[in-house]
């Protein structure tokens, strides 16, 4: 078969390492990027990093207003799949990428595959909330990480096509683990289990100068070491807003370009903690046993609030720091994510989906 990847954000290239291998053993993998991520820290070193080929076409989107973006987006891929027609599209996540490959797939009537289907924050507001649940209504194979997924879509009236194969994330950090250098937080200056390493970057935090300012001030205000490897997006804003100024003062506080793959999860690693907005963090949090304090109201990977592994603040200053002053859980975690097969079931459920299709027979 010929199956189409729709990529084009961090989290999609860390899912589409262990996929690409497992597709290409029996089939013509092509991967699209739309370069909504295009910085090469945020785009390139994953490529290189997770040994993941060119992909065969980039259609350099790049950012912008976010219907522009996934417009232009849609108006690209169709342009690709009829010229270049696949038997299966695979989309990824709950980004505008997702959103714009599922949309252009279901549209030309081609078989449509979700990666990572069935997640909810119930937060309609939420960009990444319309991206997720639009492609799980108009997609033909669901393929959950967890049970929780299935029952969200049960409640949607969603229950053909779905099955649960596991976190695929969770596989590509099994196969990176011994590559991981623990040395990089001497880089920093700061010693294992000895700081916090935080992320922003959210449209509900990063677009936001109030939820933006409490973030600060509760880095700044922590007693200890943050390394703050620093989004393009949230650069860009606070320092249109006179906030950099603060953070790049505090003592306290590192403010770092963004990092690599293979960096950054060392030194998610060897956190003492990790206080992030990102829903693919707290999972990976999670996975190295690291306590996380989640700056929103809500999460999609609830599993991860069990005993106190992962804790809800919002953009409050106060609740940032009380969380962050907590004591490591006394429980274990209870959920497993995932295995280094899980790339493997994905395929053989694309295959089996297309044995079922009329045309296939």
């Amino acid at each position: 078969m010929r199956i189409f990847s729709v990529v084009g954000a961090r989290p999609q290239f860390v899912k589409l390492a262990p996929l690409h291998k497992a597709i290409s053993i029996g089939n013509k993998h092509v991967i699209v990027h739309t370069g909504q991520h295009y910085d090469y820290k945020m785009s390139q070193s994953f490529f290189e990093e997770l040994h993941i080929p060119d992909p065969d076409y980039n259609l350099e989107v790049g950012s912008g207003l976010q219907g522009a973006q996934t417009g232009k987006m849609m108006e690209e891929l169709e342009k690709v799949f009829m010229k270049d027609r696949p038997d299966v599209v695979v989309v990824y996540g709950d980004t505008n990428t997702t959103l714009a490959g599922a949309t252009v797939a279901a549209k030309m009537g081609l078989p449509l595959v979700h990666v990572e289907a069935g997640l909810r924050s119930y937060r309609k507001g939420m960009p990444e909330e319309i991206n997720r649940v639009i492609t799980d209504h108009i997609s033909d194979l669901l393929l959950c990480p967890s049970q929780p997924s299935v029952e969200n879509l049960k409640k949607e009236g969603i229950t053909k096509g779905v099955v649960v194969v596991g976190d695929i994330m969770t596989e590509c950090l099994l196969s990176i683990e011994d590559r991981l250098d623990d040395t990089i937080p001497d880089r920093f200056g700061v010693k294992k289990g000895e700081y916090i390493l935080a992320t922003i970057h959210r449209q509900e935090n990063a677009d936001s100068p109030e939820n933006m300012r409490a973030i600060i001030e509760a880095m700044c205000a922590y007693q200890g070491n943050v390394i703050l490897p620093l989004h393009p997006r949230t650069a860009k804003n606070i320092t249109a807003w006179g906030m950099m100024g603060r953070l790049k003062c505090s003592a306290n506080v590192k403010v770092l370009e963004p990092l690599d793959f293979l960096s950054f999860t060392a030194m998610e690693r060897h956190a003492k903690k990790i206080m992030t907005d990102s829903g693919g963090v707290q999972k990976e949090a999670y996975f190295w046993d690291v306590p996380c304090v989640t700056v929103r109201d809500e999460t999609e990977w609830t599993e991860t609030l069990e005993d106190g592994w992962n804790v809800l603040t919002g953009a409050n200053r106060d609740l940032i720091l009380a969380a962050l002053a907590q004591p490591r859980p006394k429980k274990a975690r209870k959920v497993v994510f995932g295995d280094s097969q899980v790339s493997s079931r994905i395929v053989a459920e694309i295959e089996r989906m297309m044995l079922d299709r009329p045309h296939m027979r």
